[in-house]
């Protein structure tokens, strides 16, 4: 049997008798640029040594970083390239070697470039309208052919010739538009290998902003506490920040300046005057930024800034009076004196008042001041926006002007009183009435008495003779001067005769018109007295006539019809009756119907209440009967028929805010007059208040819940009552008995019942009266009725409210 060490020494015999073969495998060697590979030497032999060496000849050492060399038995070595490049490119040996015996073998290691995207950046930025380049760097050995896709399409450079595919490899897009943005495909090709691949590139179109504005000058106002808005609105994309500069200086937000949530627009709290003036509005992205110029211009109100009050003394020097003011626009200046307007440039007529303005300043100037020239003057500064106004006063000093009537009429024995009006400046002003040279009162004139107030002093004369008329004398005088007047205290006379005009004669009156007298005799007329008689016969009657005011007519009454009168007439004053005027002749109208009366209406407090009052006129020759009143809304109410010496009817109930037409006619044995006419109208009705007719509807209604409550509570205690009596159901005791003794009493004599007529406000019947007496209405007057039996003529018809009832027997 053979042992393990003669085969040991037997294979070694024959190893040492076999040459060495080398082989490597894999025997080609094609690499991709950056990929890792390994080859391994196998050696069919024994083999001390198993050595690689690079394409340069260099023995390579194992534990490279690149390339590692690595025995892996007796038979077998390991060459590894670890992402190798081309510079690894060559021809790689194995030498295996044992002893003096040695074998090779050798691989060609080629390396080729794969399709890679170098450079391909994804998004890809680009500002509108720029000549965009899209880059795509592509290599691979042999060279790539590159295919441009937009929206899953080839791009066809020849139908758009804004695409252009450069040298480069790169797609240019001139002038490039937002809609040009999207996904764009870079695509990599190598037939030789059959070898694709492909990089998608989003290109974004940014958009540089662009601003509008609505309003490019913005007004505001200062010192009235008011804000102002700037706005602007900024597009682009991405979208843009805006912000607000002014002079070059960035605004932020505070109590001065406030901005909206994308910064559009920027509130300037309480304008002043020194935020007028040109604001930036920056509207910025990635595009670039934009700016827009908007103006704020402020108006200021007037103020008048400048403005005394001057002093000077009468027609001794010139005064002006100075006003400045501040304002934008620029104000104008006014001047005024009470209602006086004085305009810019303006010159009174006699050359005294001259205004000038210049600018923001206006004065007023008096060349001569009078002592009328004193007082408040008004400046007024006026622009668009508003008027700031502020008086100055002008004092000016002057000695007393003495006022008041030079002559002053009066008789003996009638007292008078002589004023002595005083103006002056200063008011400290001394007055004394003298009289042929001394003061009074003195011992000579004892029926002088002098009262004085502030302005004036009044001396009162009571004369006795005719020395005591004539001429009086009062001075004034304070720091400026003094200055004295006459006064003249003349006899009074009586005035003459009145001249008589017109007569206008009625069937029982007549109006005299005529004219005050020439002379008045220096006293007020204070009455007229006519007279009047038949012609022929008879004495004179008289009437006086107060003056009221100014009194033109008379109207004498109590003549009778178609009648020769004559008239005449004389004015009185204080000093007495003058001489009559020459009579006039006249003949009264015959006997008709009356003149219209003279309404007057007036509103009752209530508001839907009329009093209509009337005047009566000329009786026409016969007593008037009575008088008849109509009124209507729209329809004639009834009308109502008043006795004779009625002088008003109160119309009550009337519809609320209604205009009323009233008609009164008086009315003789010869007929009817005209009617006097008035329309009114009644107040609106009250919102707030119930009318009286719901409150009395309310109070009868409570009325009645009350009886019958009272009635039932009788019909279960006492068994009786109304229901007691509806049940007819009389109860057997004394009270039945006795009620029903009452009811055949009644029965059976009827006629001793009296009718009893009373006068109420609710039920109201037109009745025709033929010959009694008009009874009283609420409408009527509390006047005695007359006796008169009406024309069975009349149509007239009087209203009465009645409600019989049947007196009980107590």
């Amino acid at each position: 049997m053979l042992h393990a060490k003669d085969i040991i020494l037997v294979l070694l015999f024959v190893g040492s008798t076999v040459c060495l073969e080398v082989e490597i495998t894999p025997t080609q060697g094609e690499i991709s640029v950056g990929e890792s590979k390994f080859f391994l030497c196998e050696i069919v032999g024994v083999a001390k040594e198993i050595d690689w060496y690079s394409p340069s000849g260099e023995r390579i050492e194992p534990n490279k970083p690149e390339i590692t060399v690595t025995r892996n038995d007796e038979s077998s070595s390991t060459l590894t390239l670890y992402k190798a490049g081309v510079d690894s490119a060559g021809t790689y040996k194995c030498l295996a070697t044992n002893g003096d015996q040695s074998a090779e073998a050798t691989v060609n290691v080629k390396f080729y470039q794969r399709i890679t995207f170098k450079n391909a950046p994804s998004p890809q930025e680009f500002n509108e309208g720029d000549n965009a380049n899209i880059v795509c760097d592509v290599i691979s050995s042999p060279p790539p052919t590159i295919i441009w896709k937009h929206k899953g399409a080839k791009i066809q450079m020849e139908k758009d010739v804004r695409f252009k595919i450069l040298p480069n490899n790169h797609l240019q897009i001139r002038g490039i538009k937002k809609t040009d943005e999207g996904s764009y495909t870079c695509e990599g090709r190598l037939m030789a290998r059959g070898e694709i691949d492909l990089k998608i590139i989003r290109v974004i179109v940014n958009v540089l902003p662009t601003i509008r504005v609505w309003q490019s000058e913005v007004n505001a106002t200062a010192g009235v506490g008011q804000s102002a808005m700037l706005t602007c609105a900024a597009d682009g994309y991405p979208e843009p920040m805006v912000t607000w500069a002014r002079a070059g200086v960035l605004l932020e937000s505070g109590e001065k300046y406030s901005f909206n949530e994308d910064g559009s627009e920027m509130t300037i709290m309480e304008v002043a005057k020194l935020d007028e003036g040109e604001y930036s509005c920056i509207a910025k992205n990635k595009a670039g930024e934009s700016e827009q110029e908007l103006s704020l211009r402020v108006f200021v109100k007037p103020k008048i800034t400048f403005l005394l009050n001057q002093s000077t003394s009468e027609m001794e020097e010139q005064v002006t009076l100075t006003c400045e003011a501040s304002g934008d626009p620029t104000p104008t200046i006014n001047w005024s004196f009470g209602l006086r307007p004085f305009t810019e440039g303006e010159q009174s007529l006699d050359g005294n008042v001259v205004v000038r303005s210049d600018a923001r300043v206006s004065s007023l100037t008096l060349k001569y001041a009078n002592f009328t020239d004193a007082g408040q003057y008004l400046c007024s500064a006026r622009n668009a926006i508003g008027v700031d106004s502020q008086p100055a006063y002008l004092e000016v000093r002057y000695a007393p002007k003495i006022h008041g009537s030079v002559t002053v009429y009066t008789w003996e024995g009638n007292a008078a009183n002589i004023s002595c009006e005083v103006l002056a400046h200063p008011s400290d002003v001394s007055i004394l009435w003298l009289r042929d040279g001394f003061q009074l009162p003195n011992a000579n004139i004892t029926k002088a008495k002098v009262f004085q107030s502030p302005t004036a002093s009044y001396l009162e004369v009571t004369p006795e003779s005719e020395n005591d008329f004539g001429s009086y004398n009062c001075t004034a005088a304070n720091e400026m001067g003094t200055e004295s007047k006459e006064f003249l205290l003349i006899q009074a006379d009586v005035p003459s005769a009145p001249s008589l005009g017109e007569v206008e004669p009625f069937s029982s009156s007549a109006r005299v018109e005529f004219q005050e007298p020439d002379a008045t005799g220096g006293v007020p007329v204070l009455q007229y007295r006519a007279e009047w008689k038949t012609v022929g016969r008879g004495s004179w009657v008289q009437r006086v006539f107060d003056v009221q005011g100014a009194l033109s007519e008379v109207t004498i009454t109590g003549l009778k019809p178609e009648t020769n009168y004559e008239v005449k007439m004389s004015a009185i004053n204080g000093k007495g009756e003058g001489e009559t005027s020459p009579a006039v002749v006249f003949k009264t109208e015959p006997v008709r119907e009356p003149e219209p009366p003279k309404l007057e209406g007036t509103l009752q407090t209530k508001g839907n209440s009329l009093k209509v009052n009337w005047l009566k006129q000329d009786d026409g020759g016969s007593p008037i009967t009575h008088y008849l009143v109509r009124y209507k809304p729209a329809d004639w109410k009834p009308e109502i028929r008043l006795p004779s010496g009625s002088e008003y009817v109160v119309l009550s109930g009337l519809e609320w805010n209604t205009e009323y037409n009233v008609f009164v006619v008086a009315e003789n044995l010869q007929g009817k007059s005209q009617p006097g006419t008035l329309t009114i109208r009644t107040s609106p009705e009250p919102a707030s208040a119930l009318s009286t007719g719901i409150m009395a509807g309310i109070l009868i209604l409570a009325f009645v819940l009350l009886l019958l409550a009272v009635d039932v509570t009788c019909y279960f205690t006492n068994k009786c009552g109304l229901i007691m009596c509806l049940c007819g159901k009389p109860g057997s005791g004394a009270k039945g008995h006795n009620l029903e003794q009452g009811k055949a009493a009644f029965m059976k004599d009827e006629s001793k019942e009296p009718i009893v007529e009373v006068r109420t406000e609710d039920e109201c019947t037109a009745n025709h009266n033929a010959g009694g007496p008009t009874e009283p209405s609420e409408t009527t007057p509390l006047t005695e009725p007359d006796h008169l039996t009406d024309s069975p003529s009349s149509e007239s018809t009087a209203l009465t409210c009645s409600l019989s009832a049947l007196a009980t027997d107590p």
